[in-house]
């Protein structure tokens, strides 16, 4: 097996396994590509990507262009003369002359089983929508966005609490041993290639702050789905008498209730109950006023007297 020149496009947390795998086979990482440092916290300070520190670490150089057509960063990438590019969540399109640059083309790290979930936020629309499976796709990277023919495809379950977040961790262990699998037979020849069905695609547009608003006249299962999958950004909030609440961990509960939506059925103890949409009900377990931490609903309602009756907007 002959060793590949490798120039690696990651910036979030996602992109760190398939890049300490990278690091960890024959092939050799020339440099990283991550979009630059931003600042962060209440002070501001600029903090470095996760794939930068990754980088650091192992002495590999990294390139953050502020623009990626950038004439001077394009030739940066030939004078390394890399024979494949890797992409895992890099977060910006690559133009068709980066993409003709490596030897062997670019491949990239998709979170999903395409052509489903084609786009920026597979991961959230998948939790979103309440799938039960989704998984991860090796594919050639073409112009048109995650419309590349496909070379390895791996499931993984979803498990019906999991947020985001934990969906993230598990797809992203288990792209990287594929892609490794991926890489190693493309250093010993060609890898058989499937086109993707483009009627069968489907689009995962990046997550908006105005998702986060709780629609208790949704099923409580969608509002259960709304409040794992939009963490752990941008959360789910819901507003009771002017304040905000950040709904952090919630249940489906088994009964029903005659109640209007958003209205409290429950407040004692630990059992904090909530009307949602069809006579369904949300049991709220961790929640969030705003500018306070987080707290379970033990020892929100300990605090709070909060009776059955009062209503959440909706």
């Amino acid at each position: 097996m002959n060793a590949l020149r490798l120039v690696y496009f990651g910036t979030p947390a996602f992109a760190v396994p398939p890049l300490h795998a990278l690091l960890a086979s024959k092939h050799r990482v020339l440099a990283v590509v991550s979009q630059p440092d931003r600042p962060k916290g209440r002070g501001h300070q600029l903090q470095a990507t996760p794939t930068r520190e990754v980088a650091a670490l192992h002495d590999i150089p990294v390139l953050q262009p502020a623009r990626i057509k950038d004439p001077a960063f394009l030739q940066s990438i030939r004078d390394l003369a890399p024979d494949l590019g890797v992409v895992a969540a890099f977060g910006r399109i690559l133009p068709d002359d980066l993409l003709a640059i490596p030897r062997l083309g670019m491949i990239n790290v998709h979170a999903s089983v395409l052509p489903r979930y084609r786009g920026a936020a597979p991961i959230q629309r998948a939790v979103l929508a309440g799938d039960e499976e989704t998984g991860v796709t090796i594919m050639q990277m073409v112009s048109e966005l995650d419309a590349g023919p496909m070379l390895a495809v791996t499931t993984v379950p979803i498990a019906p609490d999991a947020t985001s977040g934990d969906v993230e961790a598990v797809v992203a262990a288990a792209g990287a041993p594929l892609l490794i699998r991926v890489v190693d037979r493309l250093s010993q020849g060609t890898v058989p290639a499937t086109p993707q069905d483009p009627t069968l695609a489907t689009f995962a547009p990046k997550v908006t702050k105005q998702e986060g608003a709780i629609d208790w006249n949704r099923p409580a299962r969608d509002v259960h789905n709304t409040v794992r999958g939009l963490q752990p950004w941008p959360l789910a909030s819901t507003h009771l008498d002017g304040t905000r609440y950040v709904i952090r961990r919630t249940i489906i509960e088994n009964g029903t209730t005659d109640r209007a939506a958003g209205t409290v059925v429950d407040a004692h103890a630990d059992r904090f109950a909530v009307a949602a949409g069809g006579g369904t009900v949300v049991r709220i377990l961790e929640i969030q006023p705003e500018g306070r931490r987080s707290m379970a609903a033990r020892d929100f309602l300990a605090g709070h007297h909060l009776l059955p009756g009062a209503r959440f907007d909706t």
